[in-house]
């Protein structure tokens, strides 16, 4: 025959017999259909037992656990919980399951039941509330191999519980945690591993609003009981609390609250309704601030790096009210003073300190007695008065701060004045020890 003819002639065969090419698509899914009849059918498999250990020993179970984060939707610190969405897969090997392949056809099979084959009693223990997802279909799959591996997937929503440590809230690291036991099986016939290379992987865009995923680490977490020990994987994820938050809405406005406070220093001594209403109103602002702080935080034995900061911010607001009270009521007593003044002149005060209450004594009965003075004088008492005068005319050493003060010729504008330095300077100082404090702290429970 000539060349090339042949191959036209399969062709034209093809195109003239279709349906014998889709016959042996047909007969290759009526293959896998067998398949699954000859595993799965009555009388050949039970889920009830668990497959046999290594290399069909009667050794454990060998079950290797991967999860995907998919997102954490929140943290709440008032619950102590933390709402997470994952795909969960587990593998492990049933010889029981082995297949032919057909030459690699059979890549693997597909059941979306997974009480056909036997399941691992996997749960979450530090699990609150979870579900499934069923839009549109069930979220799970079981996919069999031709070795007799099996893989068990499904996408499932958890809140979990995660006792917390806020003694240095809002400058805090929090460790949640996802731990998965078994729940009837003991060591001696499961036993859960973690999947090698990278048994935990977290979705790229993953975004909290108030916390940042640093890291994550992988442990196991054993349990013993009464009866027997149970395996156990835990996942360690490690939250740092977001502090620019905080610092718009708590540190900067209790900061600006206390300096507004301070205003009362620079008004008239006079200003009463003004003073007072100012120093109330900021009183009440800074309790109202602490009060809605507490009310998103759960009621803790311990003090807090935030309890601090409010509690030593209402003590400044609370201490320049009680020192608009000290210069009223020096005010007061300086008016008493310079009202004795006026009714008792300073020339009388000066004509009645000229009398020397030695040079004449009155006896009862009214009349003079003159002192006498002696005649020869000692050389001791000339010598104390020399001394007397040398005292007297050495010149006093001059003290800045009184020489400051007695430009301002009240008590209560004294006191006004030494409160514009005092209490700026103070709150500094706890600023610089508060943040030193709690900022080293905090690098230490990092390490």
């Amino acid at each position: 025959m000539w060349p090339g003819v042949l191959p036209l002639l399969v062709l034209l065969a093809a195109l003239l017999h279709p349906s014998r090419c889709t016959q042996v698509k047909v007969n290759f899914r009526e293959k896998e259909k067998q398949v699954l009849d000859n595993i799965l059918g009555p009388g050949r498999y039970d889920a009830r037992i668990r497959p046999s250990g290594e290399n069909g020993t009667d050794g454990p179970t060998n079950v290797k656990v991967n999860i995907f984060l998919r997102s954490i939707s929140k943290i709440d610190d008032y619950n102590m919980e933390y709402s997470v969405q994952l795909t969960f897969r587990e593998q492990w090997l049933d010889e029981r399951l082995r297949f032919n392949d057909f030459g690699g056809r059979l890549k693997y099979l597909t059941l979306t039941e997974a009480n056909r084959v036997w399941m691992p009693d996997l749960f979450f223990s530090n699990e609150k509330e979870g579900h499934f997802h069923n839009i549109i279909m069930p979220n799970v799959y079981i996919r069999i191999f031709p070795n007799g591996s099996v893989l068990y997937s499904i996408r499932i929503s958890l809140t979990l519980s995660c006792p917390m440590n806020l003694k240095l809230y809002p400058l805090d690291r929090q460790v949640c945690s996802l731990r998965m036991a078994s729940y009837g099986w003991t060591t001696n016939d499961l036993v859960f591993l973690w999947k090698e290379g990278d048994p935990v992987q977290v979705v790229k865009n993953l975004h909290l609003p108030r916390f940042t995923l640093e890291k994550f680490l992988t442990d196991y977490c054993n349990s013993k009981t009464n009866t027997g020990e149970y395996s156990c994987l835990k996942v360690d994820l490690l939250f740092k609390r977001e502090f620019s938050y905080y610092l718009i809405q708590i540190y900067i406005p209790c900061c600006m609250l206390v300096i507004v406070s301070w205003v009362s220093f620079w008004l008239d001594q006079s200003a009463v309704p003004a003073r007072v209403s100012l120093g109330v109103t900021t009183l009440l602002t800074m309790a109202t601030q602490t009060s809605g702080i507490n009310a998103s935080l759960p009621p803790v034995s311990y003090t807090k790096a935030i309890d601090v900061w409010t509690g030593v911010c209402l003590t400044f607001v609370f201490g320049a009210l009680l020192e608009f009270a000290l210069v009223n009521y020096a005010s007061r007593s300086d008016m008493h003073s310079d009202n004795i003044k006026k009714q008792f002149p300073a020339s009388e005060m000066e004509h009645s300190s000229s009398i020397d209450p030695s040079s004449e004594l009155l006896e009862p009965d009214g009349s003079a007695n003159f002192a006498m003075k002696p005649l020869v004088r000692h050389p001791e008492d000339s010598i104390d008065k020399l001394r007397q005068c040398e005292i007297h005319m050495q010149p006093r050493k001059k003290n800045c701060c009184r020489s400051w003060l007695s430009k301002f010729p009240t008590r209560s504008k004294r006191i006004d004045v030494i409160s514009r330095i005092f209490f700026p300077i103070v709150f500094a100082f706890f600023n610089l020890a508060y943040w030193s404090t709690y900022l080293f702290r905090e690098e230490e429970g990092s390490e």
